[in-house]
């Protein structure tokens, strides 16, 4: 791919672009027309294979309550949203980070997900993120 291009999924707003398996198939046979293009804005017709899903629970005297969930293609914006969710929340609340990786044609099962991160409330009220050992 040697000219940048406008994706149409998405209005124009992204810029398609050679993933790397494309950019392997053009530097050894040279097939410019034939890679794979993504946009780096929207999904494009292929779903990505992995989700980030977060949490957060605050705890009641009846025991912890989910506050809010949501899910991200992306580790970064989890990360964001579940800190963004967190601010404001009572001494106490905690929250989890999994990361789920789906495979071609197949329901997600507790077997593809597993907890990378869990976040807490420390005493300033800022969230604080622990690496959950694997």
């Amino acid at each position: 791919m040697t000219e940048p291009v406008r994706c149409s999924e998405c209005s124009g707003r992204g810029w398609k672009i050679a993933t790397r398996r494309g950019h392997v198939a053009v530097s050894r046979f040279g097939l410019a027309t034939s890679v794979r293009q993504d946009c780096l804005y929207c999904e494009g017709p292929d779903a990505p294979s992995e989700r980030f899903e977060w949490e957060v629970f605050v705890g009641t005297q009846s025991g912890e309550v989910l506050e809010a969930s949501g899910a991200s293609p992306f580790q970064a914006t989890a990360m964001d949203a579940l800190r963004t969710a967190m601010r404001g929340l009572p001494p106490g609340a905690w929250g989890q980070i999994g990361h789920r990786v789906y495979d071609v044609g197949a329901v997600a099962d507790e077997h593809s997900s597993r907890f990378i991160f869990r976040a807490f409330l420390d005493a300033a009220g800022s969230v604080r993120f622990e690496r959950v050992a694997p």
